[in-house]
């Protein structure tokens, strides 16, 4: 009879596993879904991430981004993508960027953290939440200056590089920025800028950043395919993620 009493004590207990194993994988799902930076907004073309782990993946609309991870654009691919504070980033062909450091909780403005870096191309950059209520904790670097921002939308492109654009060739090997909207703060060894809405700068390597008098020409272009995909809400790779593990260096 003994034997028999200590049952219903079994099940409470596996109960009780189950329960804890439960709440494990939450906190286990919780923690990855604080690791995503951001997804992939709109897509026309090839775009691939190398992460922090070093494997190679091609990505498709809906397509995570993490901290640490470089992604880069093949020739004539655009990709929009949506960061978790409701920025966004579009990256022009042939484009590589770092997203070193990203961090955002709606609750937690003091830890607010968005860094990344331009390695190769160009991009356009409409900050979010994050850029609105942290401005000092938004930072883009390039090859010549760091960009700060003042809640804007600008657009930057690095012609510094061997395999820069062909829109570069007839420009000065420099990093080019512009702003649509709001204000940045270009800032390297040499000194500081603040360019304004409507105003375009270039930074030459080992100069301070200077005002250009026109427009450098530099613009983001997309085909109709990744239009379509902004004003239609598809794409040309929509619908599930569809993305893939390649390599490992």
């Amino acid at each position: 009879m003994g034997r028999f009493a200590k049952l219903p004590y079994a099940a409470e207990l596996h109960g009780i596993l189950a329960g804890l194993l439960c709440t494990l994988a939450l906190c286990a799902y919780a923690s990855q879904a604080a690791a995503d930076a951001g997804t992939v907004e709109h897509l026309s073309g090839t775009l691939s991430v190398k992460g922090a782990d070093g494997k190679i993946r091609i990505l498709s609309r809906k397509s995570v981004i993490r901290s640490g991870d470089t992604v880069n654009t093949e020739q004539d691919s655009y990709a929009q993508i949506k960061f978790a504070d409701g920025g966004r980033v579009t990256l022009k062909p042939n484009t590589t960027v770092r997203l070193d450091r990203f961090k955002f909780s709606e609750d937690k403005p003091q830890e607010d953290s968005f860094i990344y870096s331009l390695l190769r191309g160009g991009l356009r950059a409409v900050t979010g939440l994050l850029g609105q209520r942290s401005k000092e904790a938004y930072e883009l670097k390039t090859a010549t200056a760091t960009v700060g921002i003042r809640g804007t939308t600008f657009t930057a492109d690095d012609c510094t590089a061997e395999r820069a654009s062909p829109e570069c060739a007839r420009l000065k090997a420099a990093v080019y920025v512009g702003v649509t909207d709001g204000e940045i703060v270009v800032r390297n060894a040499h000194g500081e800028l603040g360019i304004a809405a409507g105003q375009f700068g270039l930074i030459e390597r080992e100069k301070p950043p200077l005002f250009m008098s026109t427009d450098p020409g530099l613009h983001v272009t997309p085909p109709a395919s990744f239009i379509a995909s902004l004003s239609g809400g598809t794409a040309l790779n929509a619908g599930r993620t569809l993305e893939c593990v390649v390599g490992q260096p």
